[in-house]
């Protein structure tokens, strides 16, 4: 397979490594020119108390969010990554809690600020981690090898090195993945190409802020923009299920327009919503009466429940109606007393069926004896 082609032996690399050291220490490499690792800091940080006065906090505050929202991001992504991989599920909030205690304690020994690391995690998954056991182990070796022998990397080459590094980080490139990106969704290909150019020409931490806002605002434009869809009683079912209009090519009552709305209903959606109910009330004829279902809106903020009392008062004015269905009693409950009265407690129904069995008996009758649609069972003043 792909994975098995692109994968590498991990003993051989450990094997590839000690036989540069030992070829660089015979041949003299530093003194040709060869840049060595070195050895490698002996001893332990000494335990010191981090300063938190004021002023340093208000100097080092903004580079610090900085830092800490690119080492989240950054973990989060690598652990997806091995998700992928291992068939393992990663609870990141989990992950935040243990990065934010790890930082706090390294604070008292002047540790750099610390995250996730591809090519260590590549390292370790293909070495045959599966647990965060491996990392425990890991940090123990380091701390014997930083103990008793620092100097095993002093003849390491640091081409040796990158080279090895590299091979991890293009085993960690999932290019099966990537190919479904680029294939199926438009807008995730967006963030790809952008967070994957910004990286050829910008620093690595702008370049996962510029990925991260250009998913955020295609995040807010589909959740500024809910579905909306006029449905209608099909024919042929025997239950008479309400489905897609534009779709299904089906008839509609010309007095009564069904709308379902799929998404939440907060502010930024505002106005794409009463757009598309203006629409529909434009299209209704006689005393025209809009039935919205609202089973699919999970979350509702006070903008949204004013527009939809200013949408009821307006109907109402205009003699036609406006009629919610199906809604949760969470969401209901959002809206509060004051906007249920405002819309009033008699336009709301528990689901279509009853809201339809009730509207078709107020439907003006001779418009209905004119009418060989039909749409609805309940019309029993229908000509057809």
């Amino acid at each position: 397979s792909e994975k098995e082609g692109r994968g590498f032996n991990f003993e051989g690399m450990l094997a590839g490594l000690f036989r540069s050291g030992l070829f660089c220490w015979l041949v003299d490499g530093e003194s040709k020119g060869v840049t060595l690792v070195g050895s490698l800091s002996s001893g332990l940080p000494a335990f010191a108390m981090p300063d938190i006065s004021f002023e340093l906090i208000r100097e080092l505050a903004p580079g610090a969010i900085a830092l800490s929202i690119l080492a989240l991001i950054e973990a989060v992504s690598i652990g997806r990554a091995v998700a992928l991989r291992s068939q393992q599920r990663i609870d990141g909030n989990q992950e935040f809690i243990g990065q934010g205690l790890s930082n706090i304690v390294g604070s008292f020994f002047s540790c750099y600020a610390g995250s996730g690391s591809f090519t260590r995690t590549g390292a370790n998954y293909d070495a045959g981690a599966r647990t965060p056991m491996a990392a425990i182990f890991a940090a123990v070796i380091l701390l014997l090898i930083i103990l008793l022998i620092p100097e095993i990397t002093a003849f390491l080459p640091l081409p040796a090195m990158g080279g090895a590094i590299l091979l991890i980080a293009w085993n960690l490139i999932d290019f099966h993945h990537i190919r479904q990106i680029l294939t199926i969704s438009k807008p995730e290909s967006t963030v790809l190409i952008v967070t994957f150019v910004s990286t050829l020409f910008l620093h690595l931490e702008f370049a996962v802020y510029s990925g991260v806002l250009v998913s955020l605002m295609l995040y807010l434009n589909r959740t500024s923009r809910p579905q909306m869809i006029t449905v209608a009683p099909a024919p042929e079912t025997e239950r008479r299920n309400l489905l897609n209009v534009q779709r299904l090519d089906l008839p509609e009552c010309p007095q009564i327009k069904i709308l379902r709305l799929d998404g939440s209903l907060f502010f930024g959606a505002v106005d794409h919503v009463q757009s598309e109910i203006h629409r529909a009330s434009e299209q209704v004829q006689g005393t025209g009466k809009i039935i919205l279902i609202a089973k699919g809106i999970n979350f509702i903020d006070i903008a949204g429940a004013e527009m939809l009392a200013q949408e009821a008062k307006r109907l109402k004015a205009e003699r036609g109606g406006f009629y919610i269905c199906s809604m949760k009693v969470r969401v209901k409950a959002q809206l509060d007393q004051y906007y249920v009265d405002q819309i009033g407690e008699d336009y709301f129904f528990t689901d279509p069926n009853h809201a339809i069995a009730t509207l078709t008996d107020g439907l003006d009758s001779a418009f209905c004896q004119r009418c060989r649609t039909c749409v609805f069972l309940e019309q029993m003043n229908c000509s057809r």
